[in-house]
């Protein structure tokens, strides 16, 4: 159980809290009990000790009689802060050389400088996040999409850990009536109602259960999907990617093996990030440049999230594309059939040909026909459904790990109550489920697991 008496954590930080480099303006951001006495040192305009809270103040910044800049302080005192301590945030101009010389004056005033997620690890540590909190506040920071950003709110609200705590007080009360049966084990009575923790036990099941199911849409909502668009020469792959990208990213030719590396560009389709890879054509070829790039097409399959099988409607033969189809499915490799070039022969005739095979999309790359039919397959492919990210969504790989030991916890009480086990028994394993729920918010931690969440934040975070 970590509490608040990390060693290291009671001194003052400085930080450049906004993006580095040149810009109108920079934030560099101090937090620590003597964060205003360190500010009050170099900004000799106001005794900020002296202000309220929520405040701002101008002046200027002044180290060794040298004035630096005219700035802009903020300041918030404890505890009605963002880490729960004295807060300062100088709003400089956004010149590298300014933003170097008012951190150094802070650091020779008697600060130090933050390490990553350090001033998000305090908010921690003071009580004003929990851990799944604050792992979303770089989850916010980091997101990409409109889906990614919703499902980041939603966590940084406490939506995912605020259910978890209510599971774990539930689970801990009965933990304790469980216990106290042990020491009057001698009467044989009970102070747990069994029938009553059995149907919480299955309540639980349920909604992690959810939760680790949802992990699968966390994980392309956070991360994107890897879409790698096969097929052999010429079949218009090149063509595809630049009509979904609405614009002239790859070379398009008739010359077969004009691509020979792979392409990757990023396409938003309703806030899901494709990671859409252009290949080179599948084919023996004598060329070794071209032999190089099918082999990396053929790596790409392999790492896919999806694979586009483009594939020329007026060339392919129905017994081809069966063959690929099976090699695919021997493969197990989540893959979508797509027959190009259909506005040639006719949409009908098309749709003929290769009717005894299901769920091919025929569209035209180059004429753009049924290209938003595409769009639409391919959410739909990956998120088995609609997006909904008002609901809680786990996109975090530590708490999918946790979660599952929950539920394998949760199995082993349901279990024991099935068989009948003492309550000693039953007990240890409502204790591990507890250990557990405890990792994901961060009442059971340690440091090591701290340092590791909070160093893959920025610095000024």
């Amino acid at each position: 159980m970590l509490g608040n008496n990390l060693t290291g954590y009671d001194d003052t930080i400085v930080a450049l809290a906004t993006a580095p480099g040149i810009g109108a303006i920079a934030v560099i951001r101090l937090s620590g009990k003597n964060a205003i006495d360190i500010c009050n040192s170099i900004f000799p305009s106001k005794d900020l000790n002296t202000q309220v809270g929520y405040t701002l103040h101008f002046g200027a910044i002044v180290f060794e009689g040298k004035t630096i800049d005219e700035v802009i302080i903020s300041l918030f005192k404890a505890p009605r802060s963002y880490t729960g301590e004295h807060i300062i945030e100088i709003s400089c101009h956004g010149s590298p050389y300014i933003q170097q010389q008012i951190i150094d004056a802070c650091i020779q005033s008697g600060a130090r400088m933050a390490k990553p997620g350090e001033f998000t690890m305090r908010a921690f540590l003071n009580g004003k996040l929990d851990l799944t909190q604050a792992e979303s506040v770089a989850d916010l920071i980091a997101s990409n999409s409109a889906a990614s950003h919703q499902t980041a709110m939603q966590q940084m609200r406490g939506g995912f850990s605020k259910e978890l705590h209510i599971l774990r007080e539930q689970l801990i009360s009965f933990s304790a009536l469980i216990e106290l049966e042990l020491d009057f084990s001698q009467e044989d009575v009970e102070f747990a109602d069994r029938t009553q923790l059995y149907r919480l036990i299955s309540e639980a099941m349920k909604m992690v259960q959810h939760l680790v199911d949802s992990f699968r849409m966390g994980n392309v909502i956070k991360n994107g999907v890897n879409t790698a668009i096969v097929g052999k020469p010429n079949a218009g792959k090149s063509t595809l990617l630049n009509t979904l990208l609405n614009e002239n990213r790859a070379i398009v030719s008739e010359i077969a093996g004009t691509t020979r590396d792979t392409i990757e560009e990023v396409l938003n389709i309703d806030g899901i990030l494709f990671r859409l890879i252009d290949t080179a054509g599948i084919r023996v070829s004598t060329d070794t440049i071209e032999s190089i790039g099918v082999q990396k097409t053929m790596e790409k399959i392999k790492e896919a999230g999806v694979v586009l099988y483009l594939f020329d409607v007026n060339e392919t033969s129905v017994q081809d594309l069966q063959l690929q189809t099976e090699t695919f499915e021997r493969e197990h490799i989540n893959y979508l059939l797509i027959g190009n070039k259909s506005d040639i022969a006719g949409l009908p005739a098309t749709q003929e040909k290769f009717n005894s095979i299901p769920g091919i999309l025929f569209i035209s790359a180059r004429q753009h026909e049924h290209i938003q039919d595409l769009k639409d397959t391919l959410v739909h492919k990956v998120m088995s459904g609609d997006i909904n990210t008002e609901d809680t969504i786990v996109t975090n790989a530590r708490h999918y790990a946790a979660l599952q030991e929950v539920l394998r916890s949760l199995l082993d009480v349901q279990q024991g109550l099935d068989n009948q086990l003492p309550g000693d028994l039953l007990s240890l394993d409502i204790r591990r489920c507890l250990h557990f729920l405890g990792e994901i918010t961060g009442q059971i931690t340690n440091e090591d697991q701290l340092d590791f969440i909070f160093s893959k934040f920025c610095i000024g975070k």
